[in-house]
């Protein structure tokens, strides 16, 4: 017999359960709608609506533990689908749909791989998206003629939800989320971008409810809160933290579509405004573009002062960044403690270590050029200017941190007792390695990089950074690691030194190396986006970066190329696609 959820360890259905039956009626996401008016959806509304996808997941013939892709547009079948695989116990993924930001014929390769690695029993769609769907399975199904493949099953042709009564309450008996256990897979994570996708993180019940408890601790979360956001569902901090947090903890959420917030950043600032928000994450990114990109006249009658804070993750977070966002916005409200800093990843569920919270972000000056190559933060001499850093503050209660050799900076010559890479003192810059009770299960049907991912128990991220005084500081991400005659280049900091040259857009600059075979090395080249057509300008600007980025870090620039404002390739969730830039670089030589 199946036991009643409330008999059972917690799992996601039964917290969605646990929401509908002490609170039915209350509201648990405000659906923004571009040009409509914003749809409340209660979780009585929200358990019917994933009922109904869970009925199409059955007629399909999806079983609990089986994979569900997910490839919908924003708006409430996107999240009634995700509901409804938990509601039926399968593990849903949420992918984003092609775009004009997407290279087309990469987007396809990529989904065919996706297909091959996670062999999904179904995949929820939109219908002007069936024909991709089945162009990538056509690619599939030529090296697996013996497989069957996924269903496709279609947003439109969903039935009707059915409303639960006041006294009506799903069949617990006849739904397979009632089956699932705390160490049963519970969702797949991708990456951010179209490369790699295939890469699945598999994340357990247990895991994500013991991040999701850690997080709320970390950074007060209450009922009283509002949650607001625009951020994809396919991204671990949309998902996590701006989904399924506000929904299992009851939290009241208001969400918008990225694509409108693209188009007209000031309604976040009007959601929040209408809806008295309380929180808000935000990549590092977006503090920029908020604060150049809003005009006045949209920002009439907006309130900030309801926000208790607005968290900088998901990318290299950026002193300059915050104090432009509060210049422009104080005057609305906004209180500088407000403004605040967070390291994630989805291999941890989400959050890693926050700042702000409990005391105010820690800026950690630094001199630039011991930073930069002897890879260690140490003051900047007596009258000297260094570079400001943001703290991504102290690591989660559950989760243990530390900075470790990096085989690309340091020779491994010494270990420690147990085989492990041995910690670096503080203030040296290494690889961030972790441990935690919400760590991902493995990378889904992929067992060797799974193993690679770990040494001895830790986690090691790829990301570089050091520690001071109990706190976490993020210096740049190691697979983007440029070697330029036996040194260590990091194109997060060139793009930084870059985006500090005035005339050039702050975030939209790139850097990547190009193979030099006559030297034997690579050369670096960085491409920044600018507004002005003038020749002259654009000439000054050049030698002004290749100046500022010679001075203050020692790399020589092989090439700087001045481009158009859009010329950048984005990853779907709005970071910098290193590698993508480089092959269109090279393309138009």
């Amino acid at each position: 017999m199946i036991l009643h959820p409330f008999e059972m360890a917690p799992t996601f259905f039964t917290k969605l359960h646990d929401g509908f039956a002490a609170c039915p009626d209350r509201v648990a996401i405000h659906l923004m709608q571009n040009r409509q008016d914003d749809a409340a959806v209660t979780y009585r509304e929200l358990l019917a609506g994933a009922t109904s996808y869970a009925r199409a997941l059955a007629e399909a013939a999806v079983a609990p533990g089986d994979v569900v892709i997910i490839i919908l547009q924003h708006g409430a079948d996107l999240i009634f689908a995700f509901w409804g695989a938990v509601v039926h116990g399968a593990v849903p993924s949420i992918m984003p749909f092609l775009t004009e930001k997407l290279a087309p014929e990469r987007y396809r390769q990529d989904l065919t791989a996706l297909i091959e690695t996670t062999r999904p029993t179904a995949i929820v769609t939109y219908p002007e998206f069936v024909a991709e769907i089945r162009s990538a399975m056509t690619a599939w199904r030529s090296l697996h003629t013996d497989s069957p493949a996924p269903a496709i099953i279609v947003s439109s042709e969903i039935m009707a939800p059915r409303p639960f009564g006041a006294s009506c309450e799903p069949d617990f008996d006849q739904l397979g989320g009632s089956m699932r256990m705390q160490d049963d897979i519970a969702l797949l994570q991708h990456s951010s971008g179209t490369t790699g996708m295939q890469k699945g993180v598999a994340l357990s019940h247990r895991a994500v409810l013991n991040q999701l408890d850690a997080y709320a601790r970390a950074i007060h979360l209450s009922q009283d809160d509002r949650i607001v956001s625009w951020l994809p569902l396919y991204h671990d901090m949309g998902l996590i933290a701006s989904f399924i947090l506000p929904v299992l903890m009851r939290v009241p959420l208001v969400i918008m579509s990225p694509f409108d917030w693209v188009r007209a950043p000031y309604k976040l600032l009007q959601a929040i405004t209408r809806y008295r928000g309380t929180l808000a994450w935000l990549p590092n990114f977006a503090y920029n573009f908020c604060a150049q990109k809003i005009r006045d006249r949209d920002l009439a009658g907006i309130d900030l002062s309801s926000v208790r804070a607005l968290i900088n993750c998901s990318e290299p977070t950026y002193w300059s960044s915050h104090q432009a966002f509060l210049q422009r916005y104080e005057k609305f409200g906004l209180r500088a403690e407000a403004l605040t800093t967070c390291y994630a990843m989805a291999e941890n569920v989400f959050a890693v270590a926050q700042s702000g919270f409990d005391t105010p972000v820690t800026v950690d000056e630094v001199d630039q050029r011991s930073l930069l190559i002897e890879r260690v933060a140490r003051p900047p001499a007596a009258g000297a200017t260094g570079m400001k850093l943001l703290s991504a503050g102290r690591p989660l209660p559950n989760v243990s941190v530390r900075v470790v050799e990096d085989t690309a900076l340091h020779p491994l010559t010494t270990t420690n007792t147990t085989g492990t890479r041995c910690d670096l003192p503080e203030r040296a810059v290494g690889e961030i390695a972790l441990r935690s009770d919400c760590m991902l299960a493995g990378y889904f049907n992929r067992p060797d990089i799974t193993t690679n991912a770990f040494d001895t128990g830790w986690y090691l991220t790829g990301d570089l950074g050091y520690m001071a005084n109990g706190e976490l500081f993020v210096t740049g991400r190691k697979k983007d690691l440029i070697i330029v005659g036996g040194k260590n280049v990091y194109p997060q900091d060139l793009e930084r030194l870059a985006g500090e040259v005035p005339g050039v857009h702050p975030g939209r600059v790139v850097a990547f190396g190009v193979v030099n075979s006559d030297a034997g090395t690579e050369d670096v080249v960085i491409v920044a986006e600018v507004d002005t057509t003038d020749e002259n300008a654009r000439e000054a600007i050049s030698d002004a970066i290749r100046r500022h980025v010679t001075q203050s870090s020692d790399v020589a620039l092989r090439q700087v190329r001045i481009v158009d404002p859009r010329w950048l390739l984005k990853t779907s969730s709005g970071k910098t696609a290193r590698s993508a830039n480089r092959e269109k670089y090279l393309a138009e030589l």
